[in-house]
């Protein structure tokens, strides 16, 4: 599929990891949610940084999870990386995810990470009593290529691949940048309820397929 803008998107293929990790890297290095899980004011950050973006590369490659790039010739300009319901993948999950982690990252962090999905789980599931959904676990561009539109063709493209998974009942994203809420306010996805991580304060949006949303207001209806 080719957009408007010129750019190609299409899923990863496993040549396209390490500069799908490159670009991660750059776009995240100073957020302050992994700054603070990969403690950022010890000497070896960039180095623990580096290595659990490839082992997350590598686990949502192995788990055949959706990875989405934005291409324009053999520049990648953007990926978002989900992860799909109900195939049991996951840091809470997938064992020797955590293995690999503990080696790279570190107890400390692995612990904070596997805390982060456990929270935002609970959180979809008392606050919209969902459980069959996609989370959108990276999302980034290119330093090189930002403030161009491309943002919104990817939270577009992660829309699509619904379409590959009609079971699910919609994306969840954890923002903890004020900056990125305008993004996916366009796009429909609807707060949910603040989380924190750690020191880090976040807040967690959601965006209900329309089926899952016509389910829910039936069942309101239903019990109204």
């Amino acid at each position: 599929m080719t957009t408007k803008k010129t750019g190609e998107i299409r899923y990863l293929v496993a040549e396209e990891l390490k500069l799908a990790a490159s670009l991660l890297y750059q776009a995240y290095h100073d957020d302050a949610l992994l700054m603070a899980l990969f403690q950022a004011d010890k000497a070896d950050y960039e180095k623990r940084l580096r290595a659990a973006i490839r082992e997350e590369l590598a686990a949502f490659w192995e788990a055949k999870q959706p990875m989405i790039g934005v291409f324009s010739g053999q520049s990648l300009l953007g990926v978002a990386c989900l992860t799909e319901p109900g195939k049991s993948f996951g840091p809470g999950r997938y064992w020797h995810w955590r293995l690999k982690m503990l080696l790279t990252a570190g107890y400390v962090s692995t612990k904070q990470l596997v805390a982060k999905e456990e929270k935002i789980q609970a959180a979809i599931a008392d606050e919209l009593g969902l459980k069959h959904y996609h989370m959108l676990a990276f999302i980034a561009v290119n330093p090189i290529y930002q403030q161009q539109g491309w943002g919104d063709v990817l939270v577009r493209a992660a829309e699509q691949a619904l379409a590959d998974e009609p079971s699910s009942q919609g994306i969840a994203v954890l923002i903890t940048q004020p900056h990125h809420k305008q993004l996916f306010l366009q796009h429909n996805y609807q707060r949910v309820c603040s989380l924190a991580i750690g020191e880090i304060s976040g807040e967690l949006y959601f965006c209900q397929t329309s089926a899952a949303a016509s389910t829910a207001n039936s069942e309101v209806a239903a019990h109204g």
